[in-house]
């Protein structure tokens, strides 16, 4: 359904505010030659500590910010370099669910001009037959017709975005990017949201990207899991594989950081050090060496690809 080869994002820098926490730093890396595939009706989970490039990642695809380099394919059609009227009509085959439900939504709009909006731009939908069409939505995603005519403040955080999901699923999309759609919701309404998300994907048979710095909530949820580290993706595979069996040092610590993956601690070497890497200025080698209680010379100057160290189990380090 979606192959990624290379997304590659570069913030100039210079004169910024950023640029005076690291000398010489001109440019930032947000997201540094990536690549992943996301097998059509599945579930890829990008997880990762805020900062990493998960949401730049998202916004890349949907082209809501413009690549410094690389491919895009989307149904076997590279999309980057689309005119705009032909990104347009793809647009309705690739939706996103924002994180913040009360910043999505538009406070002047009543909900049958939100969801309703995309039923008119790609379905030439109005009146009577638009308005069946949104409470149908509204339903679908567990709230009723009374609501059609309110406007977002009417409604609590998690009820609003249920509005952002019946949205994205009004152009009937093949793809769904949902960036960290719960992480601002309490505990009990994320339950009520990861539900629907689950159910809707197989029931309507979804390819989704989930982001989230949750490790729980993406193992609910994918069937892929691919971990990003300062704009790198450190490693990729099956859910299980990741949770079970994973190879990478930062993987293997994200894991052992989270109370509920009890077992994973075994694996740890030991913790992992020090600060953060920022993608200013990063080093030439990994990008988590300083770091890293495996690390070894060439890891400091030379920077490991992302290669297949067992069946459809890709990593990037040297000592795996």
């Amino acid at each position: 359904m979606l192959e990624v080869k290379n997304l590659t994002k570069y913030f100039d820098i210079t004169g910024g505010l950023l640029s005076r926490f690291s000398a010489g730093a001109k440019v930032l890396k947000a997201v540094d030659h990536i690549s992943f595939a996301v097998p059509e009706g599945k579930t890829l989970g990008l997880v990762g500590e805020s900062g990493c490039g998960k949401s730049t990642t998202a916004r890349l695809i949907t082209r809501l910010i413009p690549a410094t380099e690389g491919e895009v394919s989307f149904e076997g059609r590279e999309i980057l370099h689309l005119p705009k009227q032909e990104m347009r009509e793809l647009r309705r085959h690739i939706q996103m669910i924002f994180q913040d439900p009360y910043a999505s939504l538009n406070p002047r709009m009543r909900v049958i001009e939100i969801v309703g909006r995309p039923l008119a731009l790609f379905h030439g939908m109005s009146g009577q037959k638009k308005l069946a069409r949104v409470t149908e939505l509204l339903e679908l995603v567990g709230l009723s017709a009374d609501h059609v005519y309110r406007y977002p403040h009417e409604f609590s955080g998690g009820q609003r975005q249920r509005i952002g999901i019946a949205r994205a699923l009004a152009s009937n999309p093949k793809l769904i990017i949902a960036d960290e759609p719960v992480s601002s919701l309490d505990v009990s309404v994320q339950a009520q949201v990861l539900n629907l998300l689950k159910r809707l994907q197989r029931e309507l048979k979804l390819t989704l990207i989930f982001i989230s710095h949750d490790l729980n909530v993406v193992g609910y949820l994918a069937d892929i899991v691919a971990v990003m580290y300062a704009g790198k993706i450190m490693e990729i595979a099956s859910v299980e594989e990741i949770f079970n069996a994973p190879l990478n040092p930062y993987t293997k610590a994200l894991l052992a950081s989270n109370p509920t993956v009890g077992p994973i601690m075994e694996n740890i070497q030991s913790p992992l050090k020090g600060e953060v890497t920022l993608p200013l200025n990063p080093p030439l080698g990994c990008r988590l060496e300083s770091r890293c209680p495996i690390r070894v010379d060439k890891c400091k100057t030379i920077e490991p690809l992302l290669e297949e160290k067992r069946a459809l189990h890709r990593v990037a380090c040297h000592e795996v």
